[in-house]
């Protein structure tokens, strides 16, 4: 929730920080000279607040399968062994090439859709960042719910899949309205937009999590992470040159076209949630937490 916070953030103030001033390009140089400068003052403050305030893990451990990976002493860990285990792991190959296609598409839509936007909206690039504001503040809500779904009903699988189903089909409706010539369609369907593409996010965390489990929980979000970033960064490139060539809605098309290939993917996974039958183990019996020095 917090990195989408910064992303609303992201999408609120650089408009306003950076207004359009095309006959002023000196004016137009400070100004983003402010804002990167803010930037790297509020990055620097955090890292230092990082080092100093951060603990290395909590007291005692949050969950029995937590308490059982504790057990294990920490020489035993291999990270390039690791890193090979989860490449042998094929419903976690196919949640890392559909989430990477999922986090990708939506790093693409965030990207550019200032450009998109003043395309057919000339001068609303305020608004624009207000609609990104709409689409990640939506998307929260929907982490929220849907994180509190998967507690109550262990469904990964089929919520994931459900939810990149309908993150499909949200961005083909919002690609279709685009260009009708009312803002406020365009507010409604990119808060639709948000709510299930950025709502996916905290799913693929918890379900590669499911999968993966008894490797680090750092390792299978880091390739997510990786995976997510070389998709965002081709697809950025590609859906660009198709929105400036031709015309935002052939770059979006390019990206329902990959979404619907990651929900053939979604669908393929195996549902073998490990850390739950670790957890699921121990419900009736009387188990006490201990800290992580014991």
């Amino acid at each position: 929730l917090a990195s989408q916070l910064g992303t609303a953030i992201g999408f609120l103030l650089p408009p306003v920080l950076v207004p359009n001033t095309p006959n002023d390009i000196d004016l137009m140089a400070h100004n983003i000279g402010i804002m990167f400068y803010g930037t790297a003052i509020v990055s620097t403050l955090l890292f230092f607040l990082t080092g100093v305030v951060f603990e290395e893990k909590p007291k005692y451990p949050p969950s029995h399968s937590q308490a059982v990976l504790q057990t294990k002493p920490p020489e035993d860990y291999s990270y390039k062994q690791s890193i090979i285990n989860l490449f042998k792991n094929v419903p976690f190959i196919l949640l890392l090439i559909s989430y990477g296609i999922m986090t990708g598409a939506f790093y693409s839509v965030s990207t550019l859709l200032n450009q998109m936007i003043v395309t057919h909206y000339e001068g609303e690039e305020v608004n624009a960042g207000r609609i990104g504001l709409t689409l990640v503040v939506a998307g929260m809500v929907g982490s929220i719910i849907c994180g509190l779904w998967l507690d109550y009903t262990k469904t990964y699988k089929q919520t994931t899949l459900i939810v990149y189903i309908l993150s499909f089909i949200g961005l083909l409706v919002f690609t279709f309205t685009l260009d009708l010539g009312y803002l406020i369609v365009v507010f409604v369907t990119g808060g639709v937009l948000g709510f299930f593409m950025t709502g996916y996010l905290p799913l693929g965390f918890e379900f590669a999590v499911e999968i993966t489990y008894p490797e680090s929980e750092g390792t299978s979000s880091g390739l997510l992470n990786a995976s997510a970033q070389i998709f965002g960064i081709v697809f950025t490139l590609v859906q660009g040159k198709l929105t400036t060539d031709y015309s935002p809605r052939a770059g979006n098309i390019f990206l329902c076209a990959w979404i619907f290939v990651g929900i053939i993917l979604t669908a393929l996974i195996k549902s073998d949630l490990r850390r739950h039958n670790v957890n699921s183990g121990i419900m009736n019996l009387d188990v006490k937490a201990v800290s992580g020095d014991s």
